[in-house]
């Protein structure tokens, strides 16, 4: 077990315990030497958690701290720069941006030991960057599904075809060639995909489908065929 995780896996031994534990108990259950313990139980304490005892006696945890809301194991934080890395990869600028503060605000809540993830660099997400459509502003396209609200698209389909659609979009998929939104289409009275690079403009339209979000998703993922891809396009 790394340094980062048998810290994190100290503190939660201590939360747990109901009295004084000792670091050859705390050895014992993260199979390490009890001298790595009182280096870690010594790096705890100037890290500032309120770690008392001594040795032979046991240890316990001051009664009031709590863990910070990021605090994560060393494999969650690595899930979690993967992830901001593949975000970084798509067309979408704001979350491509908001990936970066992210880290930022993870690296500034963690422990100096468990930003390792973070500031080594080691994980990446290799491939081109998705080129951002120029109709279309992804972050309009996510409001609009936070707040169920109608869209209107003018769209060109595969075979040319010019329509202005109302849709009631509920989902984004990003893929490394393109971007699909997929929404309720009213012309086409059922769920639809929409390449983002096939629309031309897309508008606000102001009515809302509150409360339908949900059932469309569900609706949306009984109609996938075994290979988890959508059946339905456009």
């Amino acid at each position: 077990m790394r340094k980062a995780s048998r810290l994190f896996e100290i503190i939660q031994i201590l939360r747990l315990a109901a009295h004084p534990i000792t670091a050859l108990e705390i050895s014992k259950k993260l199979e390490v030497s009890e001298r790595s313990i009182y280096r870690d139980i010594a790096a705890l304490q100037g890290m500032r958690v309120p770690i008392e005892g001594e040795r032979g006696i046991g240890y316990i945890l001051r009664p009031g701290f709590h863990l910070p809301p990021l605090m994560f194991t060393p494999e969650e934080t690595e899930a979690i720069v993967l992830g901001m890395a593949l975000t970084k990869r798509t067309a979408d600028r704001e979350l491509r941006e908001a990936s970066a503060r992210v880290l930022d605000k993870i690296a500034a809540a963690l422990p100096a030991p468990l930003k390792e993830a973070i500031v080594s660099r080691a994980l990446y997400a290799w491939g081109r960057v998705a080129e951002p459509p120029e109709a279309i502003d992804f972050s309009m396209i996510r409001r609009a599904i936070r707040d169920e609200e109608k869209l209107e698209i003018d769209y060109v389909s595969e075979k040319g075809e010019a329509t202005t659609r109302q849709i009631r979009p509920i989902a984004v998929i990003y893929y490394a060639e393109t971007t699909v939104i997929v929404g309720w289409c009213e012309l086409r009275d059922g769920i639809r995909n929409f390449r983002a690079d096939r629309v031309s403009a897309c508008r606000a339209t102001g009515t809302h489908f509150r409360r339908e979000g949900d059932l469309l998703r569900k609706l949306w993922v009984a109609g996938w065929d075994r290979s988890g891809q959508s059946i339905r396009s456009t």
